[in-house]
């Protein structure tokens, strides 16, 4: 239903309720059972050990516990106990790692109004807002949050800041008559109330119409219900790989036994030797280290002020090629601020933003002497015909009250003028403002029992009310020229967004009548204010960074165009040539045709959740990948349907952040330039140990094809294999992933959703690097044999050290797209202790005697080192001097 536009009496008899009595216990009871409690639906929560299972559902970990049930079957106890730690170590790391995000989301929750003010059976009392039931009578006022949807029955003043709910930054003027209208937007609906919204000025009473998924709020979350989820480019690479994996590990192990028992191998051997391929075919590290590396990122992600909710959706920012990002609070401050002033026929810039009372003024390049004339009173005039106050916290100052106020507040203070200032005056009468007169005056006395009044309100208003003007030689007669001089000022203003607020005065004696219409005449106009909602600092940087890296970034608001555009230029959002689109063109377009004129589009304003969506599936339909930035409720949908979801950790609106997959602590828009990057190396770092892995497996496999081939004995027995595995796949590998960034990485351009992992070269490198490192090892094994064909285990000894060796070199080539050589060795000394920590295992097993046996090793010479080095050094040699 309409509620807005039905007249207050109406309204009453459809809810069967009276504003002044309110409901009584009876109907209460009725409707809480007809309407349910006042609170969104929350999804219900998964048990903790779902969660656990949940981490063993991943492919490649099935295929883990497989290999551990044969291992197990054929007696190789270590084997299989080694693989099972390896799962379990996984499935905790993704369980603690999801239960860690879960808590960090719980702490920031803060939920619309917890109390609620009722009118029931003529009394008023404080009850928990899910409490409340359609038909309530509710009271507000200034600092409350609204609990559910109200339509407004009386109005004293009432303003609410509805941005988290409509995108606009500005307060809302609220009043009880209806509105005639047919299909009008929230942010239009003026005389209603909103669950969640904040009151900013004044005081209501409203009659609440819409309770939990039934408000606006619950109606915007219920439309991400079927909001689909999109598959992360990483899941998909890994499920890919997984399936490339267990098809060349099947075909291979089948391969090699085949072969061994043609050649007269024993079956249970070579069937022991296959499972022992198999195992090094899977690189069973390879799902643990993803999940390290990633949660590796998340924590250094949690220093740099952001929460990441779902592990896999780090790297997803890394091939981000769209930002759509909400503009108030996300790229602007959200604090009005007073950046130009008008008085004296002049044009003065105050320096500053936010609500930081330091700041200067300037008359054109010129920093203004303090005695300006007019200045000073200009200032205090706004001060005293203010309802806002500035609180101090932890050496922050905010603004409690309308933010309009704050910012005349502000200004006053960087002028130098405080509280102290104002105590010798003395307010007599005030005229609230309100949405019909669009202005507020105050009645002053000041020590010497003079009397004045202060008008301030829009300029339009205050104009024609205005029969003098203030100069730097007093009251002035206001003359048409100095009319049009003003209302040029206010032209230059509008033209850079800034919203302007006029204020005036007029001598008072204590006979005068005190009426507001007889009051607010033949006024003496004083000046103008020109404020706006500035920019973050960081933010223009952060632009210029993303564009450098080939991501657009795009603003989307539900402010006006002129406001969107000019912070849109200010900054550097909106290149020469770049289109604004209004939600009304948007609702005249089909999709095809916001598809066709998306990539030129960098500015949406006026825009609705419904938009918002279309937005982001258009960006989707050209191939981009998206990330949505925002704070409010109305964000929360297409943050969902994003491909990264970003939402703000202090402003940001409970349903937003559940919707998201990563949130920002700080609310910065530049936090986003550091999740690119962290998400850009964290993909870097795991092709990095996918490219080393998969190349020693390789190696491994293709020592015992060319064995079988070439009709020789194993060059390895099963637990040496077991043992390569363990010393090269564990701690160098995840060394790997803490790699700094190549320098190039925010140069690059977004990856294509369409890129697999393999792509760039990195199965050409997989396969030739693999290759050498299995034929050198096979050489050196051939040569030691052939010298000693009666001692087999020292050509065995021989040929285990050269494949490990070969690959902890090979470790050190993998840090670079390029080339060994492009980077310092010791850039990473975690890698360095990792190395000399499988070194160290290697010779444990090599030379002491009681593990000799058991891994068919021998002690090796300082001859037998330097020709194992040198073959052993040959494939990461002889590929560093080529650029593939």
């Amino acid at each position: 239903m309409n509620w807005y536009q039905l007249d207050v009496e109406n309204v009453e008899r459809k809810l069967h309720v009276a504003a002044n009595r309110g409901l009584n216990e009876k109907q209460v009871e009725k409707r809480r059972k007809q309407y349910g409690a006042n609170e969104l639906e929350a999804q219900r929560k998964t048990s903790k050990w779902l969660i656990f299972l949940k981490q063993f559902q991943d492919f490649m970990v099935l295929v883990l516990l497989a290999a551990t049930l044969v291992a197990g079957l054929l007696g190789e106890y270590i084997d299989a106990i080694a693989i099972m730690i390896i799962v379990l170590v996984n499935g905790c790391i993704g369980y603690f790692q999801e239960q860690k995000a879960e808590k960090s989301l719980e702490k920031l929750k803060e939920l619309s109004a917890p109390m609620a003010n009722v009118l029931r059976n003529q009394k008023w009392s404080k009850i928990p807002s899910k409490q409340v039931v359609v038909g309530d009578v509710v009271r507000v006022a200034s600092g409350d949050r609204i609990p559910a949807d109200i339509r407004i029955v009386q109005s004293s003043s009432l303003e609410t800041e509805e941005s988290a709910l409509t995108g606009e930054s500005l307060p809302v003027m609220k009043h009880a008559t209806a509105i005639r209208k047919d299909k009008l937007d929230a942010q239009d609906q003026v005389n209603m109330g909103f669950m969640g919204t904040l009151v900013t000025r004044g005081s209501g009473v409203g009659i609440v119409v819409g309770t939990g998924m039934d408000t606006v709020m619950g109606q915007i979350a219920s439309l991400m219900v079927n909001t689909k989820k999109v598959m992360t480019p990483l899941e998909r690479k890994l499920s890919e790989l997984g399936k490339i994996l267990i098809i060349v590990a099947l075909f291979l192990t089948a391969l090699v036994v085949v072969l061994g028992v043609m050649q007269g191998h024993p079956v249970y051997s070579m069937f022991l030797a296959g499972v022992s391929l198999a195992v090094a075919a899977i690189p069973e590290g390879l799902p643990a280290i993803v999940t390290v590396a990633l949660s590796l990122g998340v924590q250094r992600m949690i220093r740099k002020k952001a929460i990441v909710r779902k592990l896999s959706a780090v790297e997803t920012l890394g091939c981000a090629s769209v930002i759509c990002s909400d503009k108030t609070g996300t790229m602007t401050e959200n604090q009005m601020t007073v950046k130009e002033l008008y008085l004296n026929g002049k044009q003065l810039y105050v320096t500053g933003d936010g609500y930081d009372i330091r700041g200067d003024f300037f008359l054109t390049k010129a920093k203004l002497d303090k005695n300006f004339p007019n200045l000073e009173t200009m200032l205090l005039y706004g001060m005293l015909c203010n309802q806002a106050s500035i609180i101090v916290k932890k050496g922050k100052h905010y603004i409690d009250g309308d933010p309009t106020d704050g910012a005349l507040l502000v200004v006053a203070r960087k002028m130098g003028l405080t509280v102290s200032t104002a105590e010798s005056y003395r307010i007599i009468k005030e005229l609230p403002f309100d949405s019909d007169r669009k202005r507020m005056s105050v009645v002053i006395e000041d020590s010497n029992q003079r009397r004045f009044l202060i008008t301030k309100g829009a300029s339009d208003v205050l104009l024609p009310r205005s029969m003098y003007h203030m100069d730097e030689d007093g009251r002035q007669l206001l003359r048409e020229e100095n009319k049009q001089q003003i209302e040029q000022a206010i032209s230059d203003m509008a033209e850079k967004a800034l919203r302007t607020l006029a204020i005036a005065v007029k001598p008072l004696s204590k006979h005068d009548d005190l009426e507001s219409a007889v009051l607010e005449k033949e006024l003496t106009f004083i000046g103008l204010y020109g404020m706006i909602d500035p920019p973050r600092k960081e933010v223009k940087s952060a632009i210029e960074e993303c564009r450098n890296a080939g991501i657009k970034t795009v603003m989307i608001t539900g402010d006006h165009v002129k406001t969107a555009k000019a912070i849109a230029d200010n900054l550097q959002v909106l290149p020469e040539n770049g289109r604004v689109l209004e939600g009304q063109q948007l609702n005249e377009m089909s999709t095809d045709e916001l598809e066709e004129m998306i990539d030129d589009t960098y500015v949406f304003a006026r825009v609705t959740p419904e938009h918002k969506l279309r937005i982001v599936h258009a960006f989707q339909e050209r191939g981009h990948v998206v990330a949505m930035t925002g704070d409010g409720v109305n964000d929360a949908p297409a943050i969902k349907a994003s491909n990264i979801g970003i939402s703000m950790g202090l402003s940001g609106t409970d349903v937003t952040k559940e919707a998201s997959s990563l949130i920002l602590m700080d609310d910065n828009f530049a936090t986003i330039k550091s999740a690119i990057q962290e998400g850009r190396n964290i993909y870097e770092n795991i092709r990095k140990f996918i490219r080393y892995l998969l190349a020693s497996n390789v190696g491994e496999i293709l020592v015992m094809l060319f064995a079988m081939l070439l009709s020789l004995p194993l060059p390895l027995v099963p637990v040496q294999i077991l043992w390569v595995n363990l010393v090269t796949d564990g701690l160098p590998a995840m060394a790997l992933g803490l790699d700094k960034a190549e320098g190039d990485v925010m140069k690059k351009r977004p990856r294509s959703l369409s890129e697999g992992v393999f792509s760039r070269g990195l199965g050409y490198k997989i396969i030739s690097r693999g290759i050498l490192i299995g034929i050198v090892t096979l050489l050196a094994f051939m040569l030691t044999y052939q010298d000693n064909p009666n001692n087999l285990i020292y050509a065995q000894t021989i040929a285990f050290t050269t494949l490990v060796m070969a690959q902890l070199i090979h470790v050190f080539d993998c840090r670079s797209e390029h080339s060994i050589f492009s980077r310092n060795p010791f850039e990473n000394m975690y890698l360095v202790l990792a190395v000399i920590s499988s070194m160290l295992l290697l010779l444990i097993v090599i030379y002491w005697q009681p593990l000799q046996p058991i891994f068919h090793t021998t002690a090796l010479s300082v001859r037998d080192w330097m020709f194992v080095s040198v073959f052993s050094a040959l494939p990461t040699v002889l590929f560093g001097f080529s650029k593939k």
